[in-house]
């Protein structure tokens, strides 16, 4: 799986972990800004680190996915619909984009 075009700037390490886990998901799946923050956390897990460092990772988590959706590359969902980025409040989830 390639994260670029030719004329794209290299992917955030924490976006191309989003693209990762929607990769090997179901289609229509989604994962949740938490589930990518601890997957970064365990990626870069050293032995000293305690269990709550996906914390660190949760506001890049939002931020990239909030970056890849403007881009066209995941959707954000609320209660199963694409949620409006201009306005996003609660509990809200990330997936691939339904092919048409």
């Amino acid at each position: 799986m390639t994260d670029m075009d030719e004329n794209e700037k290299p992917l955030d390490p924490v976006a191309r972990d989003t693209l990762e886990l929607l990769h090997y998901l179901e289609e229509g799946k989604s994962v949740s800004p938490q589930d990518v923050a601890s997957a970064t956390a365990d990626r870069v897990r050293k032995p000293k680190d305690g269990p709550d460092l996906w914390r660190r990772y949760m506001n890049a988590a939002k931020q990239q996915a909030l970056h890849l959706a403007r881009i066209g590359k995941v959707e954000i969902v609320r209660k199963g619909e694409p949620a409006d980025l201009n306005d996003l409040k609660g509990l809200w989830r990330i997936r691939l984009p339904k092919e048409d």
